[in-house]
């Protein structure tokens, strides 16, 4: 696909049904989407469309498989297969420890100083063997008073990292809410008469604070569900990370290779120069490297991913997405 090219649809149509995933009413337009008929109808063609193509990529994920391009942006490198590409949505209340957590699976120290996360997005692409793997982590701390923004990482996420802190019960709340927020989404699209398996990763961050600890394992057991892998983490120490790492992996398919005890990190010089080498692919052993020139596709962007098709409908309201 283009990533110049530019499509026509429906404001209304599009963010209606982002909104009416999580059963909350209608903000209005999301930053970026400028609506210019404001008596278009809530469903159109290019909703539905919208709609059938979500369904079709999270049907074949729910059967084993990756989301065929799932989170392939128009600057991932053209050695990457659409189907090694993944994304990994990190949510949760703020001040948790989900920057450190992510610090810690691209292979940086923990940093003891809190700054609160707008938002962050990195790219780490490994080789393993003879294949290549990209892994796009969304930190989407700043998406909380975004119910539509939010929805969209979560229709465009293919891993979810869930981290709340041991001595915060409501930031274990607010975990709670995104659980039955991504099991509701999920559940719709795929119009499922039981519940879809979740790709979800649930960690209790700062077990170092065990004299402040008010969120209780058996509470813990209680709220979530059996298919919900569940750690007791620590960021500053280390503990249990690489368990939540390996498991990242296990739940999107992903090589062991990818949690960061397994690989060398390299830089980004080395890797295409690794990447570009002829040989045997078995003489190599797995390495990393994390893309400092990565961004985060555009509002529009992700739109575009999930409508695939769809924006060929026929004369859809206009709303343009740049």
């Amino acid at each position: 696909m283009n990533s110049g090219q530019r499509f026509h649809l429906p404001a209304g149509g599009v963010l209606q049904m982002f909104n009416t995933l999580g059963g909350h009413p209608r903000p209005g337009p999301s930053p970026g989407v400028q609506q210019q008929n404001p008596k278009a109808p809530h469903r159109s063609k290019t909703a539905a469309g919208l709609l059938e193509t979500v369904k079709g990529r999270w049907r074949h994920q729910d059967k084993g498989g990756s989301r065929q391009g799932g989170s392939v942006s128009a600057e991932a490198p053209a050695a990457v297969k659409p189907g090694n590409c993944h994304r990994i949505v990190v949510l949760g209340a703020p001040g948790v420890g989900k920057t450190n957590m992510v610090r810690r699976f691209l292979g940086e120290e923990f940093q003891d100083k809190y700054e609160a996360t707008a938002e962050d997005f990195h790219r780490k692409l490994y080789r393993v063997g003879a294949e290549t793997y990209q892994v796009d982590l969304l930190d989407a701390a700043g998406e909380r008073n975004f119910p539509a923004k939010r929805r969209l990482s979560i229709l465009t996420g293919d891993i979810f990292l869930l981290v709340f802190s041991l001595d915060n019960k409501e930031s274990f709340g607010e975990v709670c809410e995104l659980l039955s927020e991504i099991r509701v989404a999920r559940t719709k699209l795929l119009k499922s008469k039981r519940p879809p398996r979740l790709p979800v990763v649930v960690c209790g961050n700062k077990a170092d604070l065990d004299a402040q600890r008010v969120v209780s394992q058996s509470e813990v057991a209680e709220a979530l569900a059996r298919d919900v892998a569940f750690f007791e983490t620590s960021a500053k120490r280390g503990t249990a990370l690489e368990a939540v790492f390996r498991e990242l992996a296990v739940t999107g398919g992903l090589p062991d290779a990818t949690a960061p005890s397994r690989h060398r990190l390299v830089s980004m010089v080395t890797y295409r120069s690794l990447c570009g080498r002829s040989g045997a692919p078995g003489e190599a052993a797995p390495c990393a490297a994390v893309d400092p020139s990565a961004r985060r596709p555009s509002f529009g962007s992700d739109l575009r991913l999930v409508l695939g098709s769809s924006a060929k409908a026929d004369k859809p309201e206009r709303c343009q997405i740049q």
